[in-house]
């Protein structure tokens, strides 16, 4: 078992701080407490909230998000915050008893989505899935990370699987079309999720760099051109591409040669319309936004 790291990232809001985690903490969805009596559930933000400065807390897959009172400024607290909450976690504390929360169980629904991509099936549902967008190429990959991606993976014509925030991108191989299979695949993961079973148990190798959560929220902070170019993505193209069943992360920029790199996954992952959307679309828009700063963008299907 690894040891937990914790990191820390600022956001947008000064009050709040969030400690990134390489170790899943909850199976999904994420849960908000405002005050110790609402984290009833959470031994951990029942411990949290002891620290004075504590207003609100933030739980999810793979980070916990601390709003903190005016009393204190979060440079003088946050690595002995970090501190302690590594240490919980190290020494395997509950964070939340998800058992608790069973009433949502009955309202789960999952549709199914074409996607521009033939060979992929969007499966969206009500649930919230992960924070940390994952891509398994296949079964091995996901038994070391995903539960829910390895069941997936035992129809025998799937090829690759895509977890992201609210749905699942599935890849098929040609021996069958879609219209023969997606009801039974639909419903496999509707009962998979209404049953609660694990959806990511570990965040895939940091080395495989896939994620967009690994590209989104580098531990170095995107700056000048780069931290533009990541901002547009996020802002203009990742929800249109979502709903497509897929996504677009930010990789790197050569700003000698003025080139983009993005990592295209999954139904943009091969998808025969995804260089026409790359250069009519995102390179444009890019072009646009960033008059002089652009030559091309290159696609890498993650």
């Amino acid at each position: 078992m690894q040891d937990v790291k914790i990191t820390i990232q600022e956001t947008t809001n000064n009050t709040i701080i969030k400690f990134n985690t390489n170790k899943i903490l909850i199976n999904g969805g994420s849960y908000e407490y405002n005050n110790i009596d609402e984290a009833k559930n959470s031994p951990l933000a029942q411990q949290l909230f002891y620290l004075p400065f504590v207003k609100k807390i933030f739980i999810t897959a793979n980070f916990i998000a601390i709003q903190r009172f005016d009393i204190i400024e979060w440079p003088d607290v946050q690595e002995e915050v970090a501190e302690q909450i590594e240490a919980y976690l190290n020494s395997e504390g509950l964070v939340v008893n998800e058992n608790t929360n069973t009433s949502k169980k009955e309202a789960i629904e999952v549709y199914a989505e074409v996607t521009p991509n033939p060979s992929v099936m969007k499966f969206g549902t009500n649930k919230a899935l992960t924070q940390t967008d994952v891509e398994f190429k296949n079964i091995d990959e996901a038994s070391k990370s995903s539960p829910l991606a390895q069941a997936i993976f035992n129809f025998p014509f799937v090829k690759e699987v895509f977890i992201s925030d609210n749905y699942i991108s599935v890849t098929k191989y040609d021996m069958v079309e879609w219209n023969e299979v997606f009801a039974e695949v639909r419903n496999f993961i509707r009962e998979y999720l209404v049953e609660g079973k694990t959806i990511i148990k570990e965040l895939p190798n940091q080395e495989k760099a896939t994620s967009t959560e690994t590209i989104k929220e580098p531990e170095v902070q995107l700056e000048g051109i780069s931290a533009q170019i990541s901002d547009i993505l996020d802002e203009y193209i990742k929800p249109a591409v979502a709903g497509d069943g897929g996504n677009i992360a930010f990789r790197s920029y050569d700003e000698k040669n003025k080139i983009v790199n993005v990592v295209l996954q999954g139904a943009c992952s091969g998808c025969p319309s995804s260089t026409a959307t790359l250069k009519n679309g995102i390179e444009s828009l890019l072009q646009e936004m960033l008059p002089n700063q652009i030559n091309q963008v290159i696609a890498i299907n993650g």
